[in-house]
């Protein structure tokens, strides 16, 4: 059965265009050029040459779970599920059937920010893979495959590991509604959210001004026209800010392990400056081990070495960075007998606001190889274009923001930490909590 993308002679058009886009391949390891265009519908276009023959495209959304209410709760979750499902114009079968004829991979990924849709083709099946990434923006949520998915859906809420659990729980205390909604549906929705709630979330937040088209291996112009090709719907959708508190949120399971993400408030992305001394500030804690079974260097990693001592422990810095907030903090998982130290030392240590300069310049490196890093891979750069083009209507380059790292001071790092540390925090736990302090012991 041939793809019925065939029968489009605009996408046929991108696929020929594309071809080009082989030519001059990006050497591996360089970080990306990035062209960006904002187009009449206020839709932003961001495009990078590619290191292999390979196209990759995606749409993004501001459509994360911050913008659901109580009614839409776990909708985001939902547009994951619907991926795979039905479209308005094509059926489940004919897009699993087209894509894998041609050997295509469709992906749908969210967070609490936006929305992804993302195909991964090679340049001579990028026709097909265009024409269903535009069906799958436009899911039909039909009641029948909704409640199919059900025991597929609850798989996956199971399955979340205990440290994500933590996180989220710090979320939903630091922030309560917003940015605090989980990126999981809550059990109580699972089979809840009707086609209509969810058609209803996708007119209100998947529009014109709230999406961005990046790609990776195709040519600006010929990514210029696939977006002006879309059927997007105009409006600006809901755009509440978020208001840190600071709280407790606890989840009591069985067993001798405990897991701990404990926060304060952080930098959003709008304020570049800081949201960049918040990144160095988490590098330079101890954002984890960067060698194998190696101890994660910084203050706070190693005061919480030296609490818990040879016992199994994992620690790592937070910081989670959305566009108006952020948290910033640290998750530790250890035994229930030893993790309140864990917790007392680490806390210490974000408490005192207090960074070394060595630790500063260690933080800004490793920051700079994490951008650089990103950029130098076709899958990450298309991540990291997406969000930004979402976000913030541009797209920095490696080099733009390797030399905003570098200009980062010392003072500006310090006043970061005594942001984070000096206001109520926020804790979130899972496991055995008999040894694990509430926010307001945490001084």
């Amino acid at each position: 059965m041939a793809c019925n993308a065939n029968r489009v002679p605009f996408l046929r058009v991108i696929a020929r265009r594309g071809f080009s886009a082989a030519a001059n391949p990006r050497p591996l390891g360089q970080p990306a050029q990035v062209q960006t265009k904002v187009l009449e519908n206020k839709v932003v276009v961001a495009s990078a040459e590619s290191q292999l023959p390979v196209c990759r495209v995606s749409i993004t959304f501001r459509a994360g779970a911050r913008f659901e209410n109580y009614e839409s709760l776990g909708a985001s979750h939902m547009l994951r599920i619907a991926g795979s499902l039905s479209s308005q114009n094509a059926t489940a079968f004919a897009l699993t059937r087209n894509l894998q004829q041609k050997g295509i991979s469709l992906s749908v990924t969210s967070d609490r920010e936006v929305v992804s849709y993302t195909v991964e083709s090679t340049l001579d099946s990028v026709e097909c893979g265009l024409h269903y990434l535009q069906e799958v923006v436009q899911p039909a949520f039909k009641p029948w495959e909704l409640s199919d998915a059900v025991p597929w859906i609850k798989t996956q809420v199971a399955a979340v590991p205990p440290q994500v659990r933590a996180v989220e729980l710090a979320h939903k205390s630091a922030f309560r509604h917003g940015l605090g909604n989980s990126v999981y549906i809550p059990k109580f929705h699972i089979g809840s959210l009707s086609s209509e709630t969810l058609l209803h979330y996708v007119a209100n937040n998947c529009t014109a001004s709230r999406c961005a088209v990046v790609g990776v291996g195709l040519e600006h112009d010929t990514l210029v026209g696939f977006a002006r090709s879309l059927p997007l719907k105009s409006g600006d959708g809901k755009s509440d800010a978020s208001t840190y508190h600071g709280g407790d949120a606890r989840k009591d399971t069985p067993g001798n392990y405990t897991h701990v993400a404990v926060a304060g408030p952080g930098a959003g992305v709008s304020n570049q400056k800081e949201a960049l001394a918040f990144s160095v500030l988490q590098y330079a804690m101890g954002a984890g081990s960067f060698t194998k079974r190696g101890n994660v260097n910084g203050a706070m990693g190693q005061a919480v070495h030296a609490a818990v001592g040879e016992g199994n422990f994992a620690f790592a810095a937070l910081n989670a960075s959305y566009l108006d907030a952020g948290l910033f903090g640290f998750v530790v998982s250890a035994d229930a007998q030893k993790v309140g130290k864990a917790i007392s030392a680490a806390t210490k240590v974000l408490k005192s606001g207090s960074v070394s300069e060595n630790d500063v310049n260690r933080g800004k490196a490793l920051l700079k190889r994490a951008v650089l890093e990103a950029y130098g891979t076709d899958k990450d750069v298309l991540t990291e274009m997406g969000v930004q083009a979402c976000l913030t209507k541009q797209v920095q380059s490696a080099d733009a923001l390797v030399s905003a790292i570098d200009s980062v001071s010392a003072q500006e790092v310090q006043a970061a930490a005594k942001k984070a540390g000096s206001s109520n925090l926020s804790v979130g736990a899972v496991g055995n909590l008999s040894h694990v302090p509430y926010a307001s012991e945490l001084v």
